[in-house]
């Protein structure tokens, strides 16, 4: 899976102002974002999950190619099977999920399951979300902006409430594209605002070069 700005995104703007211990990252893909999370915060344990078996071994391969090997570990399961297996909680969980809903065919068979939401139906990453995370803990996810309404019902109706909404532009001419959501057990009114990536093609907003600066070798 290519690194994208999704994850960039996810693992740059995720809250870690509660300094969780314990960090899940649902669907890790080969890594980015618990490898962000590891470099931004002290979490004595961050672990992530991955169906994908190629994916899952890159995964590993980054994890222990890392300064923070020592943290990082990466179970090879589905979700429903972690869930039924795993008695912890968790006070950050992490996920940048499946969301083409339409069927895509890249040609690739892996990537196309990544990118579609049969693979990781948001229903049940709600419900494991709930069941996994900590009573004081957060959940943050990147969803199609066209989604929000309807993923921020079926979260309150498995108890998580939304605590931080950042709607991302790609350039100040275009419609939203993206939702970046905190969830937590309490409900309160969110805090939202806006995020454009590009002030015009290939030069990045100030706001995005603060926010992600810290991940890339050249900003």
């Amino acid at each position: 899976m290519k690194v994208g700005t999704d994850g960039v995104l996810l693992g740059a703007w995720t809250s870690l102002k509660h300094n969780p211990d314990s960090i899940l990252d649902i669907g890790a893909g080969t890594g980015l974002i618990s490898l962000q999370l590891a470099q931004r915060s002290i979490a004595e344990t961050i672990d992530a999950i991955e169906v994908d078996g190629n994916a899952y071994e890159q995964c590993v391969e980054n994890f222990e190619a890392s300064q923070w090997a020592d943290r990082l570990f990466c179970y090879h399961a589905g979700l429903h099977e972690f869930v039924v297996e795993v008695e912890d909680r968790y006070d950050l969980i992490v996920s940048n999920p499946p969301f083409y809903i339409e069927e895509v065919a890249s040609g690739k068979v892996s990537r196309d399951r990544a990118r579609q939401n049969s693979s990781l139906p948001f229903k049940e990453l709600l419900e494991a979300t709930s069941k996994l995370l900590s009573e004081k803990g957060f959940f943050s996810v990147v969803i199609p902006y066209k989604e929000e309404e309807v993923f921020i019902l079926m979260a309150e109706n498995t108890g998580l409430f939304p605590h931080r909404i950042t709607r991302v532009r790609g350039n100040p001419h275009v419609e939203i594209k993206r939702s970046l959501l905190e969830f937590g057990f309490s409900k309160i009114e969110p805090k939202t605002d806006e995020l454009i990536i590009e002030v015009e093609r290939h030069r990045y907003s100030g706001n995005y070069i603060d926010l992600t600066r810290e991940f890339y070798l050249k900003m």
